[in-house]
């Protein structure tokens, strides 16, 4: 493998995601593979810009500000597409921590489809590997409420509004072929069940 391996692990909050990609991480050094790990949220340029719109935007929603909003983080994915994935080692394996916002992305008013559709427009790499990572949404809003920050997001404020966010990211998910990683028994099954995916593109 000469090119880098891109792999993006997405799903709502609470979902776990950042602690299965750390597992990941250990069990592929392990094998000695190379890996890179990568977070859109510190490599985008116009995050904050983007994210008065955010912050904005749940104050007062509307379609129009919304899909500014996704236009936005399109354009940043872009940018990244351009400027930091072709900087990674050859051989590597990119782990990202989201790279379609699920929280944003999943709610509301813009389509997913349409969604995804900007962000081909606007050449977007699209992973090698999609990893869509739920538990049932009672779960993850659980994990998120104990977390030391609380329920910080400035788009999900209920619990109900995060159950409906979980859903239409399962239909997504399966729409899109991607592979979907129930993250509710052991980090080491999630864990295993996600090497087993990287390791077939190997």
């Amino acid at each position: 493998m000469s090119h880098p391996l891109f792999i993006s692990l997405d799903g709502p909050k609470g979902t776990g995601k950042t602690t299965l990609l750390e597992a990941v991480t250990k069990v592929l050094r392990a094998d000695h593979h190379k890996v890179v790990r990568l977070c859109e949220r510190n490599n985008d340029p116009y995050r904050g810009e983007t994210m008065a719109l955010v912050n904005q935007l749940a104050r007062n929603p509307s379609r129009d500000l919304e899909w500014e909003v996704c236009e936005r983080l399109a354009d940043s994915r872009a940018w990244m597409t351009q400027h930091v994935l072709p900087k990674q080692p050859a051989g590597s394996i990119i782990l990202m921590d989201r790279w379609y916002p699920s929280d944003a992305a999943f709610r509301r008013l813009v389509p997913f489809a349409a969604i995804l559709q900007l962000n081909i427009d606007r050449n977007v790499r699209v992973p090698d590997l999609h990893v869509g990572v739920v538990t049932d949404p009672d779960i993850s809003w659980a994990r998120a409420a104990a977390r030391t920050r609380g329920l910080g997001s400035t788009v999900i404020h209920k619990q109900a509004e995060h159950a409906a966010c979980t859903q239409a990211f399962e239909r997504a998910v399966a729409e899109h072929g991607w592979v979907l990683c129930r993250n509710e028994g052991t980090i080491e099954e999630a864990t295993r069940q996600v090497v087993s995916h990287i390791q077939r593109l190997l």
